[in-house]
């Protein structure tokens, strides 16, 4: 059997504008939602009515729990304006779920605002098959890409503001600076400082038992300027960032450097977000994120930096899925969006991991592989699955008369989906 929270739509001809159907439809309350899939309330973190975090801890309850089984939506090489991918991942999970009466959940990522400002528009659906509601679908739903603007520009910061303290400091201002002595004269390394002397091979757990050499080795992380190939992030379309200088007041004395933006999705970390398992093992992920190399050729990395465990506070709570609904009310999953073409592509691991769980061994998890299957379902295959020891099931892949035609022939603008001949 399937879910209480079920619902069928009767279909209008001719159809309303997309955000005519979702802003007519009468929308659960997340927490019923959460209850019908047998999620208890102390695992749910609401934000509002209409979603809410599902806590990871879901993972251990239902650990003796059979999988369900595992769909991969794809699609061929799209058009600029999309290829509907989104639209039959919910489509399909209606079909299963409030058509045929069986359990089922959708994961899909969570649309930048970059695209969703953009000619492509948001990543909802579209007509009857959308998630809902859809303006928070499609904005900020619970914060969880300005999550990765913070630790991500926090990552810039520290690595600019250690690059400029090194070239304004001598070694024992910055040994002070990094272990400041008590009243007693003691010092102590900080947890994370560990992690470098480790990468040193310096054994030694005392800060006063450094010697001078072991000291300029352990605060001069000795960046290569030209190395950095990090640049901080903004969550929209905004060109007249993408080639900045930065260090132009007075204070940073003369220092300057040309850098830019990046859209959030691009960020490291978004890959990070969607491929963790865990909070320990997105702690670790994190701290090993390279962000130069220093004059030697040595990669320099966040937890160098002593940054890694302060991008996980900010990253913990991003790291919970996010329950939402369709127009038909079977569960979502929406979590995570790396860009395909510069990461993997797709929606978050523990989604996908904890929608198995909940549906057990006779429902089913539709998952969708962003962008073309050359890139986007390649790469949940080797890169996803790999990771994370899934296997899909079955797999669908969607190919729409405009893409088709338009990658043939014709412009895009051009191709109606009447314009094909039948027989």
């Amino acid at each position: 059997m399937g879910y209480s929270t079920y619902k069928k739509l009767t279909a209008l001809d001719p159809v309303p504008a997309d955000i005519e159907i979702a802003q007519a439809a009468d929308v659960i309350d997340v927490r019923k939602i959460a209850s019908a899939i047998g999620l208890s309330e102390d695992l749910l973190e609401p934000y509002g009515k209409y979603k809410a975090k599902v806590n990871l801890s879901v993972l251990d309850e239902l650990a003796d729990r059979e999988n369900g089984k595992l769909i991969v939506i794809g699609g061929i090489s799209p058009t600029p304006l999309g290829e509907g991918k989104s639209t039959t991942t919910v489509g399909v999970s209606q079909a299963i779920g409030a058509h045929l009466g069986k359990k089922v959940f959708t994961c899909v990522r969570q649309p930048s605002q970059g695209p969703t400002f953009g000619i492509k528009g948001g990543a909802a659906g579209g007509g009857f098959s959308q998630v809902i509601p859809m303006e928070e679908f499609n904005l900020h739903l619970t914060g969880d890409i300005h999550a990765i603007s913070a630790a991500h520009n926090l990552l810039c910061a520290a690595l600019e503001t250690r690059m400029f303290h090194e070239s304004t400091q001598s070694d024992q201002a910055l040994f002070r600076r990094l272990c400041p002595p008590a009243a007693d004269g003691s010092r102590r390394f900080a947890p994370v400082m560990f992690r470098r002397l480790k990468k040193l091979g310096i054994e030694t757990t005392d800060p006063n038992e450094l010697t001078e050499d072991e000291i300029s080795r352990f605060v001069r992380l000795d960046i290569d300027p030209y190395s950095i190939k990090l640049q901080r992030v903004v969550d929209v379309n905004d060109r007249f960032l993408r080639k900045v200088t930065v260090g132009l007041n007075p204070t940073e004395k003369g220092r300057m450097r040309d850098t830019g933006f990046d859209i959030t999705v691009a960020s490291e970390i978004m890959a990070i977000l969607a491929l963790t398992t865990g909070i320990k093992d997105m702690r670790e992920r994190l701290g090993r994120i390279i962000v130069g190399f220093s004059s030697r050729g040595d990669p320099v990395t966040a937890d160098d930096l002593g940054v890694g465990g302060a991008l996980t506070v900010l990253m913990k709570d991003a790291i919970m899925p996010n329950l939402m609904q369709t127009l038909e009310g079977t569960p979502v999953f929406v979590h995570a969006g790396p860009f395909a073409n510069i990461a993997h592509g797709n929606s978050s691991v523990v989604a996908d991991q904890i929608a198995m769980k909940i549906v057990g061994p006779d429902g089913y998890v539709l998952t969708e592989a962003g962008f073309g299957a050359d890139i986007g379902l390649e790469k949940f295959c080797n890169i996803k699955c790999r990771s994370s020891g899934m296997k899909p099931s079955a797999a669908i892949l969607v190919a729409t008369v405009r893409a088709l035609k338009s990658h043939g022939v014709s412009e895009v603008r051009s191709v109606a989906s009447n314009s094909i001949a039948i027989g």
